[in-house]
């Protein structure tokens, strides 16, 4: 199984960027963790970042052939890419939507997601448990997909 973990803007900042809402750890040390537990389950993992719209929806494009899931902090864009939720579509490839902070107890622009009606399911709250909570999801939706 392999898994696309794509991260949108401002999250190149974390570790420094309000600690208080999105903790103390680096991207890097994120990967870190989503890696080691991604050996444990056998699963392989592509871990990227971009600030830029684009990007992201040229790697949620390219990953068709490639990933089994995908598992997209879609940052600001969740409240406003129309292009993400397009590209998610587009690909059909199972999504999980995951944030470290609780987007539903921010400001009030942030409690809806564009994206969430067309990925598999929303974790947030959770810090950078988030993401392996995802990495988990992920696992659960390809089994989910087998089984049907």
């Amino acid at each position: 199984m392999k898994v696309l973990f794509l991260n949108g803007p401002n999250l190149n900042l974390l570790g420094t960027r309000e600690p208080h809402l999105y903790g103390h750890s680096k991207l890097a040390d994120i990967e870190a963790k989503v890696r080691a537990k991604a050996k444990e389950l056998h699963i392989e993992v592509d871990f990227r970042q971009s600030n830029l719209e684009g990007e992201l929806v040229n790697w949620i494009q390219e990953a068709k052939p490639l990933f089994d899931a995908i598992v997209l902090n879609a940052a600001a864009y969740t409240h406003t890419s129309i292009a993400l939720r397009d590209a998610i579509t587009a690909v059909a490839i199972p999504t999980i939507e995951i944030h470290l902070s609780n987007i539903h107890s921010r400001e009030e622009f942030r409690h809806k997601s564009i994206i969430a009606p067309v990925c598999q399911g929303q974790i947030c709250g959770f810090g950078e448990n988030s993401y392996i909570l995802g990495l988990i999801a992920s696992v659960y939706v390809k089994e989910s997909i087998k089984k049907a």
